[in-house]
């Protein structure tokens, strides 16, 4: 593993330049105008005004005199809004997880795909979507998809376990292994299929989208993403001892095994909530957390709320091209975020390596 980006001095580094709170200001600027245009944007236009004027009057009636029709408000609170504030959630998510994920196994290359969580989740939403199984209802895709995403961390973490201890070289290694297995299992349940409607619903989940989301399913992965960020945020400190290296957080109190375990679930956890709603949708947890280093620092106590706001942009604008670019078809967005991602993967991979 390169462990040239956890130096001690990279904890603390950041360039010198904007100041930290217009950092954030600027981020949330983007957030917000990209979720302006996202959901102004479409089949039936809404202007940036009317946009934020429904918004408003959707908070208290007396913030906003209504001036557009009934088929506008619904198009922007019951149709797009939803899927934006899912994309966001979504994106942020991802990119929060990412960068704790490379602290914890010191890589900044790991991905949150790497713990085989997302091939876990699909092919529990296989099973639903090929068998036609709703002993859970509207809610049986995502429960399936999370128990599968949690089967394939129960699986990592025990192959990754040896002698009472979990290193990181059997965790990446215990990860891709199990990822591939499930990936193959998943493409079996859709190859032999007999329904090809069934076929191309499990293809296009598993290539990662948000067409179809309502606000049934979008209160679950926000309280999920909210609380392990929360969570990650008090750690942050542990996570910043990690960046130096285990020896050296171990000689400074931190229990590294334990914490590993510990991080690892509720990481897991996140992804498999995230993956539930949304299918796999993979690169954003490992570009974003690079391009949060490079405005802010490795502080985790800076980088993670700076790592949710650009994660947020950057679905909730990757999304808007994807039902957008080709109306009135859609490209699932994890095409997208992989087109964009890959060529940044195979960069980054050169550059740790020159």
């Amino acid at each position: 593993m390169d462990g040239r980006a956890g130096t001690p001095a990279a904890a603390g580094a950041r360039r010198p330049g904007v100041p930290y709170p217009l950092v954030l200001v600027l981020l949330g600027a983007l957030l917000a105008g990209a979720v302006t245009v996202a959901i102004a944007a479409g089949s039936v236009s809404v202007p940036p005004g009317q946009v934020w004027g429904i918004l408003l009057h959707q908070v208290h009636p007396a913030l906003a005199e209504p001036a557009w029709t009934p088929v506008r408000e619904t198009i922007v609170v019951d149709v797009r809004l939803p899927r934006v504030l899912l994309a966001g959630v979504v994106g942020a998510g991802l990119a929060v997880t990412g960068m704790a994920l490379q602290a914890l196994v010191r890589n900044p290359l790991a991905d949150p795909m790497l713990l085989g969580v997302s091939s876990g989740a699909s092919v529990g939403a296989v099973l639903v979507v090929v068998f036609n199984l709703t002993l859970f209802g509207v809610f049986s895709l995502p429960v399936a998809a999370f128990l599968g995403a949690l089967t394939a961390l129960v699986a990592v973490y025990f192959l990754a376990r040896s002698g009472g201890r979990m290193t990181t070289v059997r965790l990446v290694l215990a990860g891709v292994a199990t990822a591939e297995v499930l990936s193959a299992l998943a493409g079996f349940l859709v190859v032999t299929s007999n329904d090809p409607h069934k076929t191309q619903s499990a293809l296009r989940w598993m290539l990662g989208g948000l067409a179809g989301t309502t606000w049934t399913v979008v209160w679950i992965p926000v309280g999920a993403v909210l609380v392990g960020t929360a969570v990650l945020l008090g750690v942050c400190r542990s996570l910043n001892l990690l960046l130096g290296g285990e020896e050296a957080a171990a000689a400074l109190g931190l229990d590294v095994h334990r914490f590993r375990a510990a991080l690892f679930v509720l990481v897991a956890v996140m992804i498999g909530t995230i993956v539930a709603v949304s299918g796999q949708i993979g690169f954003v947890g490992l570009i974003m957390p690079h391009v949060v280093r490079l405005l802010v620092g490795a502080d985790h106590r800076r980088a993670l709320p700076a790592a949710a706001l650009l994660g947020a942009s950057f679905l909730v604008a990757a999304d808007l091209v994807a039902r957008t670019v080709i109306s009135p078809e859609e490209i699932p967005v994890g095409l997208l975020t992989a087109l964009v991602g890959g060529p940044f993967f195979l960069w980054l991979m050169r550059r740790r390596t020159a």
